[in-house]
């Protein structure tokens, strides 16, 4: 098949509470990869158990659930040890970048994030993993 297949495409699921930061994301790599964007903690749960996610990308400031305690959520679920999580967020203290690690994180980007630095992490961390399974 050609790698346009859908079987093909990896999944990127980005979860951020905010509409504008889902749309630059979502705009920065549809034509390489499917987005699935959500809003919250609970739907991104929800579609990890049914969707083939690749990588997930994870704002850390949101309302009810933050991206720290979904990352350490995630983590303790066996079946995603190996799942890539992107923390990108406005929070860029080494302090930060500390704990994003320490939940899990597998890297850590800061907002206003650079479109092509995404990419070139995305396809990094897909290319790693995939040498792993």
């Amino acid at each position: 098949m050609p790698s346009s297949s859908p079987d093909s495409i990896h999944t990127v699921l980005v979860v951020d509470d905010s509409a504008v930061i889902r749309d630059l994301i979502q705009t920065a790599l549809s034509p390489k990869y499917r987005v699935l964007a959500l809003s919250n903690a609970v739907d991104a749960l929800a579609a990890i158990y049914h969707e083939q996610i690749s990588i997930l990308l994870l704002d850390v400031l949101m309302p009810e659930i933050d991206g720290l305690e979904l990352c350490r959520t995630i983590r303790n679920l066996p079946q995603f040890h190996q799942l890539p999580i992107i923390m990108i967020t406005a929070k860029d203290s080494l302090f930060d970048k500390v704990q994003g690690r320490l939940a899990g994180a597998t890297e850590y980007l800061t907002k206003p994030f650079n479109a092509c630095q995404l990419l070139q992490t995305i396809e990094r961390l897909i290319e790693v993993n995939s040498l792993k399974n």
